[in-house]
C-alpha cells in the first residue's frame, strides 16, 4: 500500500510535466492562498526532475522517429462507460503493450532513470482509486491522457489542475477546435512518441489504448494511423452522469491547483458529454470498414467472456482461444468487487434527458 492518500495528494500530477507544459498550465491559474503550497510543491518536484526529463526527451524523440508502430487498438467512450474494465480484460492478451500508471505520471522517465524512479514511486502511489476502489499500482494499465497532460498543453486533463478553464481545455484540447496546424502536429508528435516509447520499454509490437478523450479525436488519430481499430463503449447515460459527477468531483478535489465551483462543474460535465458524443458520431464515418465495433458496457458486465470473444472476431484480433483462459482467470478474480450504486434523483434525470437525449434514443436506455 502506498504512503499517499489519493484524496490528500500534496502535489498535482503535473510533477511529471516538462517545463514548457508546466509553465503554460500554471500561468492560467487563479491566485489562491489555499492552493499555494500545492503549486509550490508541484513546481519544486518538476524543477528537480526537469533536467532528467529533458535528457529523456532527446532519446525518446530519436526512438519515435525510427520506430514503425503498427496501427493500435483504441478503447474509447465517455468516462465511466466501462473503458477501464474492458481495458484490463484485453491487457490479458500478452501481445498488447500499454501505458502503465508510472509511465503516465512520468512519461519523460521511460528511458533514462526508469528503474530507480519506478521503485521510488511504488512507495508513494495510492493502492486504489478513491473514486471506485479499483486497484492502482506503478504497473497497472492506465489511460494515456495523463501522460499527454505532462507532454503537451493540448490535453483535456489540464482541467484537473485548472478546472476554472474547463471550457478552454474542452474546446482546444478535447475537440481541438480553434487550433492551428502547428499545434496539431505538436499533439501528434507527442502521441507518437508516447506510444512508440511505451512499446519499446515493454518490448511489444501492438499498442492497446484506453483513453476517453480520444473519443473526440478520431480524425487526428487516423492521420497518425489510418488503419487504427476502435472499440467504442456506451453505457446508460443516467448512470454515466452520476458516476462522472462523483468521479471528477472527487478527482479534482485532490488534483486541482485552484478553487472550483461544484455546481457550475455539473453543467460542464453535461456540456462535455454532448460535445464528446456529437464529435464521435460525426467522425466515426472516417474509420475504415471493419475497424470499429460498438458495444454496450452492460453486455460486457453480463457476459464478459462472450463479449470479449465477439470483439476479437469483429475487429479481426486473431484467435480468442489463445487468451481465453487468461481472460477467464482475470474475470474470476473480480468476483466480490463491489460496484457503486446510484440513485437517480428527478432533477438529475431531467438534466440527462435534456443533454443526452440522442444517446438515450439511439441505444434505447431507460432509468
Amino acid at each position: 500500500m502506498g504512503i499517499l492518500n489519493f484524496e490528500q495528494l500534496p502535489a498535482s500530477p503535473l510533477v511529471g510535466a516538462d517545463s514548457a507544459t508546466f509553465n503554460r498550465v500554471v500561468a492560467g491559474l487563479s491566485s489562491n492562498k489555499r492552493y499555494r503550497r500545492k503549486v509550490l510543491t508541484t513546481r519544486c518536484v518538476q524543477r528537480i526532475l526537469s533536467p532528467l526529463y529533458e535528457y529523456n526527451k532527446r532519446h525518446t524523440r530519436k526512438l519515435s522517429y525510427r520506430s514503425s508502430v503498427a496501427p493500435p487498438l483504441f478503447i474509447i467512450g465517455h468516462w465511466r462507460s466501462g473503458t477501464t474494465y474492458v481495458h484490463n480484460i484485453l491487457t490479458q492478451d500478452d501481445r498488447f503493450g500499454y501505458c502503465t500508471t508510472f509511465q503516465t505520471i512520468f512519461p519523460h522517465l521511460m528511458l533514462r532513470g526508469y528503474t530507480p524512479m519506478r521503485q521510488l514511486v511504488r512507495l508513494f502511489i495510492p493502492s486504489s482509486r478513491a473514486t471506485d476502489g479499483m486497484r492502482l499500482g506503478v504497473d497497472t494499465p492506465q489511460e494515456e491522457e495523463v501522460a499527454l497532460s505532462n507532454m503537451t498543453y493540448l490535453s483535456f486533463y489540464h482541467a484537473l489542475s485548472s478546472p476554472q478553464r474547463i471550457a478552454h481545455w474542452r474546446e482546444r484540447a478535447l475537440l481541438m477546435d480553434g487550433i492551428g496546424n502547428e499545434e496539431r502536429v505538436m499533439w501528434r508528435r507527442a502521441m507518437r512518441e508516447l506510444v512508440s516509447t511505451a512499446l519499446h520499454v515493454q518490448r511489444k509490437e501492438l499498442f492497446l489504448s484506453k483513453n476517453p478523450p480520444h473519443t473526440a479525436r478520431i480524425a487526428e488519430i487516423l492521420k497518425l494511423w489510418p488503419d487504427a481499430k476502435f472499440l467504442y463503449l456506451v453505457r446508460n447515460p443516467y448512470t454515466v452522469f452520476e458516476s462522472t459527477r462523483n468521479f471528477f468531483g472527487r478527482t479534482i478535489s485532490s488534483t486541482t491547483l485552484e478553487p472550483f465551483d461544484t455546481e457550475s462543474f455539473e453543467r460542464e460535465i453535461l456540456v462535455t458529454y454532448k460535445a464528446l458524443i456529437d464529435r464521435y458520431e460525426r467522425d466515426k464515418v472516417l474509420i475504415r470498414s471493419g475497424n470499429l465495433y460498438e458495444a454496450r458496457f452492460e453486455d460486457f458486465e453480463a457476459d464478459p467472456i462472450a463479449m470479449t470473444e465477439e470483439v476479437y472476431g469483429m475487429l479481426s484480433l486473431g484467435s480468442f482461444e489463445r487468451v481465453r483462459s487468461r481472460v477467464e482467470r482475470y474475470v474470476d478474480s473480480l468476483h466480490g468487487f463491489r460496484k457503486n450504486n446510484y440513485y437517480y434523483e428527478l432533477r438529475s434525470m431531467k438534466l440527462v434527458e435534456q443533454w443526452c437525449a440522442d444517446t438515450l434514443r439511439r441505444w434505447n436506455y431507460r432509468p
